[in-house]
């Protein structure tokens, strides 16, 4: 298995690196515009660790894969971020009625969508593993935010109704804590 793989590999990574070399027609043969099955480029994954990019006019690039990204749970306490989907324009939309609701201008809000973009990009799955922070507020420890609700790990309301009782308690307005990450990192 492991021989046919590796034979299969090294015959794709000769007729894409050197088509010339005689494992595949010519060029020549192939209209203008229909080279490559009349794809303008093409990507092959070659084995598990290079991608191969081709393109006409013999535009040929191997790059190396990036290595996947795992995150460890935070601290040894076997949490790990739940699987879901973030909704990001939801979770803004929810925000800008919370932000209103609490009678902050619109400036508010801005400054609101500036903060939590820097700091999850409204995700409400958004974990930091080196911190533990998790969320779109980033609460540290993620698990505070269950004081507004036992679904904070996966509904952005819960998330954003308790970043916002932290932002009024600690920075006054979303525009104080805004502010504050400007100058020191963080909020």
């Amino acid at each position: 298995m492991v021989f046919a793989f590796c034979a299969a590999s090294s015959f794709l990574l000769v007729n894409i690196v050197d088509p010339y070399s005689g494992a595949t027609a010519s060029p020549d043969f192939a209209a203008e515009g229909e080279r490559f099955g009349g794809q303008a480029a093409q990507s092959v994954a070659a084995g598990g660790d290079y991608e191969i990019a081709v393109g006409g006019s013999e535009n040929y690039v191997v790059e190396e894969k990036p290595e996947p990204v795992v995150e460890p749970a935070s601290s040894g306490s076997g949490w790990a971020p739940p699987a879901v989907t973030p909704d990001p324009g939801s979770a803004q939309a929810y925000a800008a009625g919370a932000v209103a609701a609490r009678g902050w201008p619109s400036s508010e809000f801005d400054c609101l969508v500036a903060l939590w973009n820097k700091e999850s990009g409204w995700r409400v799955n958004a974990y930091n593993a080196s911190s533990g922070a998790y969320g779109i507020p980033q609460s540290l420890p993620g698990s505070k935010m269950a004081s507004a609700g036992a679904d904070w790990e996966t509904n952005a309301g819960t998330q954003i109704e308790w970043g916002l009782g932290y932002i009024s308690g600690r920075y006054g307005t979303p525009c104080g804590a805004w502010g504050h990450s400007q100058s020191v990192g963080w909020y």
